[in-house]
């Protein structure tokens, strides 16, 4: 054997040990989190909703459902592939599917991800990366919970590989799965067509610049393909629903000048663009997310990770360019997305795709560790590999600590789950059920109507929140008290009551 293939008999043998581990890491702590889950997200419940209509007239449901019906269509499709060895017909049947989808879409955009890691970082450090956001305590969560975030990052992530190998070994036909997997993406989640922006982005800069890596026909071939594999996939969609980005959340238009009037004093709140800076900056926002994703523990290394990365080490031309873009791009949308509403989930992607830069961060504190501590070179670089499995297992330890800490409180919430299994064998089917959580009449597979101090009209059951026994349920003279036994969710100041209307 020849020392070339020796080499890359040895890098493909890690490669399948790297990635062994990240699957079977994913796959353990997924289970466990779907096993003790009480209540999935509240999204989750109409995520499923949509599914169900797929099953009974696709077309109509696509056409009706709110925007992306990508995630309630793997739903739906999972739903079958599990009904050919049980029964799934119940609600805790889609339930499972919805969590089984999302695990499923971790697992393979974990792969993903650490290809791309390897591309930017090379092997063993992509490992530690993705390692590092298998066990961040959110991206947990969403891999276990009936939510899009992960099947979105799964098309995201393989499509970004596809156009890094695209630009890479300038295939033509990389450029073109990498447009579908933007299209499918895009029907989850539409941030999924980010992708044909750095594709194009590629393809047009090989176009103008005098001696491109690819040639000027082979990258306008690319770009046709490109656009094509999007369009086949997202145009019939557009077509259906009549629009080409759903008006809602990060597409609809801030406003970009706010003025309170407020008697003599007028208060200016200047945006750029729609982009306000104390959202940007201040309490539950795009900082604040990031570092709440990242435990703050990870963030030193990730700054410090980042400016290595881009200021200090070798990067060819594609890595820099698809690193850069896929930041800027997503920073931008993100502080965008700051002027509606943002959350932890929406960070995600940015997390994800970063992760890579955070042990690289952690070994040059590592460096720095043992040049303080060390008295001798020779020690030096022998207590650098040290310190940096120190600092991953105390940030694995905060992790495992979170993730253990949460699964209590998952618990407490499993009087809404004992409400549900009420209504569901006292009540009609028919029947319409106020509540404070629209989980309840999910579970109880009863219409259902949230609210929060007044009651709808047309109720014909109310389930009420109190603090003792001892308190009134104020809720007025037409509603007599049903269910006489108290359900207690676990919280020692709420507890749960049902009611029924007279009327």
């Amino acid at each position: 054997m020849v020392v070339g293939e020796s080499t890359n008999w040895l890098a493909k043998k890690q490669d399948i040990i790297h990635i062994a581990i990240l699957v079977t890491l994913a796959l353990v702590i997924g289970v466990y989190l779907i096993a003790t889950t009480v209540l999935i997200a509240k999204d989750g419940t109409l995520y499923i909703e949509c599914a169900r209509q797929v099953a009974g007239n696709p077309v109509e449901a696509v056409r009706n459902m709110p925007p992306c019906p990508g995630y309630p269509f793997l739903i739906y499709l999972m739903h079958k592939v599990t009904g050919l060895f049980n029964d799934t017909e119940s609600i805790q049947g889609w339930i499972i599917s919805a969590q089984a989808v999302s695990l499923l879409s971790k697992v393979i955009a974990s792969v993903a991800l650490y290809f791309v890691g390897s591309y930017f970082v090379g092997p063993r450090i992509s490992f530690w990366g993705v390692l590092i956001l298998s066990v961040l305590p959110d991206s947990a969560k969403y891999g276990s919970d009936a939510l899009t975030e992960w099947p979105h990052l799964m098309f995201l992530t393989t499509g970004f590989f596809l156009l890094l190998l695209g630009a890479q070994y300038c295939k033509n036909w990389m450029f073109g799965w990498a447009g579908i997997a933007a299209g499918l993406g895009y029907l989850v989640r539409s941030e999924g067509c980010q992708l044909i922006l750095y594709g194009s982005g590629w393809l047009l800069f090989n176009l103008i610049r005098p001696q491109g890596k690819m040639k000027r026909t082979k990258a306008i071939g690319a770009l046709i393909l490109l656009l094509a594999g999007f369009a086949v996939i997202a145009v019939p969609y557009m077509r259906s629903k009549g629009h080409v980005f759903p008006d809602q959340g990060i597409w609809k238009l801030p406003a970009i000048l706010t003025i309170n009037n407020s008697g003599s004093s007028i208060s200016m709140n200047t945006c750029l663009a729609g982009l306000s800076i104390s959202k940007i900056i201040g309490n539950e926002t795009l900082i604040t997310n990031v570092c709440e994703t990242l435990m703050y523990y990870f963030i030193p290394g990730l700054l410090i990770g980042c400016y290595c990365y881009f200021r200090k080490q070798s990067k060819t031309l594609e890595q820099t360019f698809f690193a850069a873009a896929f930041i800027i791009v997503n920073v931008v949308i993100l502080c965008w997305q700051s002027s509606a509403f943002l959350s932890r989930r929406h960070v995600l992607a940015l997390v994800a795709f970063t992760v890579f830069y955070i042990p690289v961060g952690l070994h040059v504190i590592a460096s720095w560790l043992s040049r303080r501590t060390s008295k001798s070179d020779l020690a030096i670089e022998e207590n650098i590999q040290r310190w940096f499995f120190i600092l991953m297992v105390v940030g694995f330890g905060i992790c495992t600590a979170k993730l253990i800490r949460t699964t209590p409180l998952r618990w407490e919430k499993q009087g809404y789950r004992d409400v549900a299994e009420w209504l569901s064998k006292k009540t009609a089917p028919t029947d319409i059920v106020a509540v404070p959580d629209k989980r309840i009449a999910f579970y109880a597979e009863r219409k259902g109507l949230e609210y929060d101090e007044k009651i709808p009209e047309q109720a014909d059951y109310v389930v009420r929140i109190v603090g003792s026994e001892d308190e009134k349920p104020g809720i007025g003279k037409d509603i007599k008290e049903e269910y006489s036994t108290w359900v207690n969710n676990h919280k020692k100041s709420s507890k749960l009551l049902i009611y029924k209307v007279i009327r």
